[in-house]
């Protein structure tokens, strides 16, 4: 391969971080072309060496000290030599796009459900320290490029992003449909965790932000469903303590109406009280009260079949004062909320 007599890098994006010039046969007396947003650094050896600002250089033993003393350069014009040449975008990189391939699981602390999110957002960098990136980059990811650094930091970005995020859903003790109203405060503490990892890489954080935290479809719809199964269970419970409480108000009228001799269901109250005839709690008793008001009841739950039936008997126990006016207006609603 013939030696080079020019290495320059015209970078055809400003998405590019860092590129490897592709040969390593290089001479003496040949020339480096650096613009104004690059830096390039000499690697022998897995080693950063020497390092070039923007300008145009004639490489000689004089500005390649450290390659010198490493590989013995001799003196001369033209002398062949071999190393890596890198060169690293010094531009500010704002609108850098990061996201979790894969959904993140946790545990919703308000419903004490696992359900997995997602999450996306936008970041920015500078390479504050050339020679440390290229080191770091050189050991850690050998023959990388511009795309292969980045999806080590977006990697990066997502651990330490998942870990916090569980964190914070524990220490919080919000549900995962709050998350992103404390995207700010998710945002800035993530950067803060972030920030020590790639300076360690030579890398300034510029900005970082979580722009949305969502639950994958299939995630939802799953949820929804139990969800919704937890919220019957809550109806079922609610209606339970609901039956137990007209079961002792029932009680309490059963105690007036039997002291009153005068009406047929007094007659029959008053005899089922005193005598005990087996009239007991609940359902058995509600089904003897339905009948001394000549009420259709369900054989099971002591409740009409049907609305009319149902907003039958609750006018005929409104007249026989075993409800106040408001427990019939109310119980009312519900029957008629519930056709």
């Amino acid at each position: 391969m013939a030696l080079l007599d020019r290495i320059k890098f015209d970078s055809p994006s400003d998405e590019v971080l860092v590129w490897k010039y592709p040969s390593e046969d290089l001479k003496l007396g040949g020339q480096l072309i650096v613009h104004p947003t690059q830096e390039v650094i000499f690697v022998k050896g897995g080693q950063a060496l020497d390092l070039f600002t923007n300008g145009t250089h004639t490489l000689s033993t004089g500005n390649l000290p450290l390659l010198g003393k490493l590989v013995s350069l001799p003196f001369g014009n033209q002398t062949p030599f071999t190393a890596e040449v890198w060169f690293v975008s010094k531009t500010v990189k704002r609108d850098l796009k990061w996201g979790t391939k894969t959904p993140i699981p946790l545990i919703d602390p308000e419903y004490n459900f696992p359900i997995s999110v997602r999450a996306y957002g936008r970041w920015g960098l500078r390479i504050q320290d050339s020679q440390v990136f290229v080191a770091q980059i050189v050991g850690t990811l050998a023959g990388a490029d511009s795309t292969k650094v980045m999806e080590y930091f977006t990697g990066e970005i997502h651990q330490k992003f998942s870990d916090l995020l569980a964190t914070f859903f524990a220490e919080q003790k919000i549900s995962v449909f709050q998350i992103n109203s404390r995207l700010n405060e998710i945002s800035a503490e993530t950067a803060k965790q972030i920030a020590p990892e790639l300076a360690r890489f030579g890398i300034e954080v510029i900005n970082f932000n979580v722009e949305r935290i969502s639950i994958p479809e299939a995630e939802m719809t799953r949820f929804q469903d139990v969800l919704g199964r937890r919220m019957e269970i809550d109806q079922i419970s609610k209606a339970k303590v609901g039956v137990a409480y007209t079961t002792m108000r029932t009680f309490d009228t059963l105690e007036k109406a039997a002291a009153n001799e005068g009406g047929s269901a007094g007659g029959l109250l008053a005899g089922g009280l005193g005598l005990g005839i087996g009239v007991g709690a609940g359902v058995p008793l509600g089904k003897q009260v339905g009948e001394a008001l000549h009420v259709s009841l369900d054989d099971t739950s002591g409740v009409p079949a049907d609305p009319v039936a149902r907003l039958g008997t609750l006018k005929r126990m409104l007249g026989a004062q075993l409800i106040t006016p408001e427990e019939f207006e109310a119980k009312k609603k519900e029957i008629l909320n519930g056709i």
